[in-house]
């Protein structure tokens, strides 16, 4: 059979390395990223399912069959692949169904449980935010003490609370070790938490709660997955959202990044606003990519970091109105750290 020339950039020059799968799992395209991302040239993969990506191809082919029959998202962490001795890679896959066959991600691993410090967008985040929080802080203390109803002192009280959780947040991620604070936590407390600051600084907004009562305490680090949800939540309404769902429920069959079955939460928001523009689809989680001219580009990328501190992952799916941004995590944090 006769080869056509492989399609190296269908996705223009992105840092983050894309391939795509045909219905048979055979590679058809990848961009220049995802070649020097894995070390193995195109040429070479195209026609070959991901298993010839040794050592670890039989297992990114597994899970790229899932994703096709069950129409799942699956990750993939700190995958190694090998194209020549001496050129291994520790990469990140995410392996995403598409109508045509299956998406492939590459990203250089990132690094998890050794009591390393955040990624450098996070760090950039914390050191940025941390004067405007002291500020913002001490306004609010003043304002609750001139307040002249119960209602103000109770929105002085919660700026006040926000603004001390964030910049908590932000000294642990300019620690030198930092690990997570790890506990038991009520998911639906978290989102409730959501609801009332969205309410707070949106109320056009319809907020509609779509929750699993059944689902047991999750463990992680509260501060971080409430931020997380929180900049999901801003992303809607800066899409402008009339009306968001927040949603739970149980994944008993998620597979984490080892590939192995383990209990998972599933915490989704939806929204009827304008959805995210297609220039920026693939790279909707690349730190400075934003739909929006003012926008900087870092409430996804930095929720997405913070999903997968905790072993889980954030995805996109797009609705004929609007969005779903969906954060599936492990019920337990990955052994090591917890805090």
């Amino acid at each position: 059979m006769r080869r056509t020339n492989p399609d190296v950039d269908p996705f223009g020059p992105l840092a983050t390395g894309i391939a795509r799968l045909d219905g048979a799992l055979r590679l058809v395209a990848a961009n220049p990223a995802f070649a020097e991302h894995t070390g193995f040239g195109v040429s070479r993969l195209q026609g070959h399912t991901l298993a010839v990506m040794k050592p670890e191809g039989d297992a990114l082919h597994a899970l790229a069959l899932r994703a096709l029959q069950d129409g799942g998202t699956y990750l993939l962490s700190g995958a190694t692949v090998c194209a020549a001795p001496g050129r291994e890679a520790r990469l990140d896959f995410t392996l995403t169904p598409g109508a045509e066959g299956v998406l492939v991600e590459a990203h250089p691993a990132v690094p998890v449980s050794d009591g390393a410090g955040p990624s450098e967008s996070l760090r950039g985040f914390a050191h940025e935010i941390r004067n405007p929080l002291a500020a913002i802080s001490g306004a609010a203390q003043l304002l609750q003490q001139s307040a002249g109803d119960a209602r103000q002192r109770e929105l002085a009280q919660l700026i006040h609370d926000e603004a001390a959780r964030l910049a908590g947040l932000a000294d642990r991620l300019l620690g030198a070790r930092n690990r997570m604070a790890t506990r038991a936590v009520n998911v639906h407390a978290l989102l409730e938490r959501v609801a009332e600051l969205l309410q707070v600084e949106r109320p056009e907004i319809a907020i509609v709660r779509d929750y699993d009562p059944s689902l047991p305490a999750w463990h992680g680090d509260p501060d971080r997955a409430l931020q997380a949800l929180l900049n999901l939540v801003r992303n809607a309404a800066e899409a402008e959202a009339r009306r968001v769902v927040l949603r739970s429920r149980a994944e008993a069959g998620w597979r984490d990044e080892r590939g192995q079955r383990v209990p998972a939460l599933r915490i989704e928001v939806e929204d009827d606003g304008k959805g995210v523009p297609v220039a920026i689809a693939s790279t909707l989680f690349e730190p400075m990519v934003s739909g929006r001219p003012d926008g900087t580009g870092l409430g996804l990328a930095l929720a997405r970091e913070i999903a997968r501190e905790h072993g889980g992952e954030l995805t996109y799916t797009p609705r004929e109105a609007g969005s779903c941004f969906v954060i599936r995590l492990p019920r337990h944090p990955r052994t090591g750290e917890s805090g």
